[in-house]
């Protein structure tokens, strides 16, 4: 079975490595990474990169089509090849998941009409207007859909498809290899009920963090 991770410019590294550190330990997957053309590209700090081994056109089918979230969505939500090869590669594939507001790259490419999902806390209205129903939850299913909220839910989300696609006792297995058991130092850390500072200061990060990726440089 092959995992296809989607590579754009700006995507959240978390978005990414959290699944794949899940999903590339289930047997029988094989992982590849996909984006407009091969080669490396930026996360959103412009301190990392990953390599796209192919291009989108080379890609012509995914058993697993995971896009991940970033600043990078904003611009990414007005690449017409990267949103028509989401569209054709989940016409076939057996799971397609979505991490953080990479979902709402999901609803441009006309995946969430009816759809139950999460997504990134601070992107629920923006899934909404996709006709999506978005729950407050660290990971949904809704047929082959799987969907992810935000960064580290990515491992939440990879955790249960692990489990879908080879059973509960693997996915437990890679959860005890990675030695995942959350215990944060400040509480849940559930969205809804950080503090109204809080969530303003992420808010207003997020909403400049798309225009910050312009003018960061890459050291590369």
């Amino acid at each position: 079975m092959r995992l296809s991770i989607v590579l754009f410019d700006g995507f959240t590294t978390l978005d990414i490595v959290g699944g794949y550190e899940v999903l590339a330990n289930v047997p029988g997957i094989d992982v590849e990474f996909i984006a407009a053309t091969p080669g490396l590209v930026n996360a959103d700090t412009r301190r990392l990169a990953l390599l796209g081994y192919r291009s989108f056109e080379q890609t012509q089918s995914a058993d697993i089509l995971y896009v991940p979230g970033g600043p990078g969505v904003v611009k990414g939500l007005q690449d017409a090849a990267l949103i028509s090869t989401i569209t054709r590669l989940h016409a076939s594939s057996t799971w397609t998941i979505g991490i953080c507001n990479g979902v709402e790259l999901l609803g441009a490419a006309g995946i969430l009409q009816g759809k139950q999902v999460t997504t990134n806390w601070f992107a629920r209205d923006r899934v909404a207007a996709y006709g999506a129903k978005v729950m407050p939850t660290r990971y949904e299913r809704d047929g082959k859909l799987i969907t992810g909220a935000g960064v580290s839910a990515s491992i939440d989300a990879g955790l249960y498809l692990a489990s879908l696609v080879a059973g509960g006792e693997v996915a437990k297995t890679i959860q005890l290899g990675i030695e995942y058991y959350p215990d944060p130092p400040f509480g849940n850390g559930k969205p809804d009920t950080a503090s109204a500072g809080a969530q303003a200061m992420v808010r207003m990060f997020e909403e400049s963090s798309a225009e910050r990726l312009e003018e960061l440089k890459t050291p590369y």
